[in-house]
């Protein structure tokens, strides 16, 4: 068995460990962590540290010890991330301003769940692993890398609805933000930091203005939400164009990568 197969084999068991292992203690692992703290954000927090373990195993099994935080991207600039995407954001929260009202009742539960949450975990577990290890540790090029975990994403986020179209537009909606995150964290050298805070600081957004109950919000929410995936992709193309840097997505990683991953 070669390097690269023995990696995405591992990182299929791992991932499908995982998945079990979430499905069926999340809720037990998080009222019993509720029972101890009384506190539901930091609860919520803990227990994706926890049924995270699984994933953690499996990252540290396809490298280094010491290679461990630099194979989920957790070794980049964080100020770089931060930046980068509250630039990008901006569009955003200015437009929602100007035509949401602001959210009185936010409660601090949703900004650990919703906001920090749902940002670092999603993008660590769902970028930095199952998209980021299989296309830098294996020959999978970046459709096949990434086509399972944005669709997994996608299906993640279906709880939000029990409409067909509204069900439909929210899968679509966050199938393709798991391909533009993935694409975010490819092109800013494996910064998780990157999609994490860009994830964070939209749904903050989408939060602060009382936007929508659900992933898919209305007309005036998606043109701002828009604008701000605009400026994403212009500015990451002009930043790797400045420094001369060339597309790690390119016609050559798309679908079977040749010879020995170097990542």
């Amino acid at each position: 068995m070669n390097k690269s197969t023995k990696n995405l084999l591992i990182l299929i068991i791992a991932f499908g460990i995982y998945y079990v292992f979430d499905d069926i203690f999340f809720k037990e692992i998080r009222k019993w962590l509720f029972n101890q703290t009384h506190q539901l954000g930091i609860s919520h927090i803990l227990t994706y540290f926890i049924t995270g373990i699984p994933l953690f195993l499996g990252t540290l099994l396809i490298g280094k010890r010491t290679a461990f935080f630099h194979n989920l991207g957790l070794d980049k600039s964080i100020r770089e991330g931060f930046l980068f995407a509250l630039v990008c954001t901006l569009p955003m929260f200015f437009g929602f301003s100007m035509r949401f009202e602001f959210n009185q009742d936010i409660k601090l539960n949703t900004i650990l769940i919703g906001v920090i949450s749902a940002g670092f975990f999603e993008e660590l577990y769902y970028r930095g692993f199952l998209f980021g290890l299989p296309f830098r540790k294996t020959k999978l090029g970046f459709i096949l890398a990434v086509c399972f975990g944005a669709v997994y994403f996608g299906l993640l986020h279906l709880y939000q609805s029990t409409e067909f179209n509204e069900l439909l537009g929210i899968f679509l909606i966050t199938f393709l933000g798991g391909i533009l995150f993935a694409w975010i964290y490819a092109e800013w050298n494996f910064n998780i930091w990157v999609p994490i805070f860009l994830h964070m600081l939209m749904n903050l957004a989408w939060e602060v203005f009382s936007i929508s109950d659900n992933a898919l919000g209305g007309l005036y929410s998606n043109v701002f939400r828009i604008l701000t995936i605009g400026l994403v992709i212009t500015l990451t193309l002009l930043y790797k164009k400045r420094k001369g840097i060339k597309l790690v997505v390119n016609k050559k990683t798309l679908f079977i990568k040749k010879g020995t991953p170097s990542e």
